[in-house]
């Protein structure tokens, strides 16, 4: 005669019985991992920056890779365009590189920079290994625990007071050396 209990422990052990409770809940909640809209108001307090979790750093990383991508491509093609407006045999070439002066010049590389940095981060998040390796180290960075004001103030001083007392530790090794060398020498 089987009970409740023991017709539940079965589906949890055995797949092909079907699911479990916790997995039907599971199944029937929404994408936020909530079962139902009050539980989610009642756990969210700061709205949704509180439900990204650590994908907020990883999307802050490809944003911050991005400007950096756009930046210092704008600066190498603006480089490169200063560079070619100076050489004569290019100005000859194509006389519209002087069309420009070196601000505006300036203005349309970061343009152009824009949209390599957009196209390099969107190819990059679109690689699912790349950002497969973005999300595990978020994770694993969420669970590091930060210290205190008071830890990382104790830890400087033991470190100023540590370093104080091997400098003054070597210097006196230093002296008692040149002492030494100089009684045996006699310098």
């Amino acid at each position: 005669m089987a009970t409740e209990k023991d017709d539940h422990d079965e589906r949890d052990s055995d797949p092909e019985l079907g699911e479990s409770g916790d997995e039907q809940a599971l199944a029937a909640s929404n994408e936020d991992g909530y079962a139902d809209a009050d539980a989610r108001d009642e756990s969210d307090d700061d709205g949704a920056p509180a439900q990204l979790g650590a994908t907020k750093y990883v999307h802050a990383a490809f944003f911050a890779g991005g400007i950096l991508v756009a930046y210092i491509s704008g600066k190498i093609l603006a480089g490169l365009w200063n560079r070619l407006a100076e050489w004569p045999a290019a100005v000859r070439t194509v006389p519209q590189l002087l069309r420009y002066g070196e601000d505006e010049r300036a203005t349309f590389t970061m343009v152009a920079g824009a949209v390599i940095g957009l196209i390099a981060v969107i190819q990059t998040y679109r690689k699912a290994h790349i950002r497969r390796f973005a999300d595990e180290v978020a994770v694993e960075l969420s669970k590091v625990t930060w210290p205190n004001k008071e830890a990382v103030t104790n830890g400087t001083v033991v470190v100023v007071v540590a370093t104080a007392v091997a400098t003054i530790y070597i210097a006196l090794l230093d002296r008692f050396w040149a002492f030494v060398t100089a009684l045996i020498y006699g310098a």
